[in-house]
């Protein structure tokens, strides 16, 4: 005897599929998320999980801070967890497992008054000093797809400077500048 189901029976059925957790190795969120750097102007290289299984690593956390320091003071601020996970999403859209190359990380409010001084491409209240901005590249990506994979994720500002070969990536409001 051949069984049919109707429409409704279902439609149903896939809205109780649907609702059912997922088992644990379908979740699709990753156990672990893990980010590398090389900072250009000390040389020093990282890479490591900075969240496991739902838990953000302090010890990672800390060396994150440590190599994403203001490398004219050498002072260390803690970067926004919420740039680290733009970065993970970043690197995902991308589908690429390189470092992110970091021209600038944390900039302390000394470092940020020369730079502003000299340059008007630097803002007075830049978010590098809260630890919530960052410019990079990534080996091997065009500086334009990396560009448009910020755009697309909507964490936040996205500069692009295709003259000083990089691009800024914040958690601040959404907005996009230069090209």
């Amino acid at each position: 005897m051949k069984h049919t189901l109707s429409r409704r029976q279902f439609l149903r059925l896939g809205m109780l599929a649907v609702a059912l957790p997922l088992p644990a190795f379908a979740s699709p969120e990753a156990a672990e998320r893990r980010l590398g750097f090389l900072n250009l102007h000390t040389g020093e290289k990282l890479d490591l999980p900075y969240w496991i299984e739902g838990d953000y690593v302090p010890e990672s956390l800390a060396e994150i801070n440590r190599v994403l320091r203001d490398h004219r003071t050498g002072a260390v601020a803690a970067i926004d967890i919420q740039l680290l996970d733009l970065l993970d999403r970043v690197k995902a859209a991308l589908g690429t497992a390189q470092p992110f190359q970091v021209i600038s990380g944390y900039r302390s409010p000394v470092s940020n008054s020369l730079l502003a001084t000299n340059s008007s491409g630097v803002a007075r209240r830049s978010l590098h000093m809260e630890g919530k901005a960052i410019d990079i590249r990534i080996p091997g990506v065009q500086l334009a797809d990396l560009r448009r994979a910020g755009l697309m994720l909507k964490g936040g500002g996205v500069g692009y400077y295709p003259g000083s070969n990089f691009v800024h990536l914040d958690v601040g409001r959404v907005r996009t500048w230069g090209g």
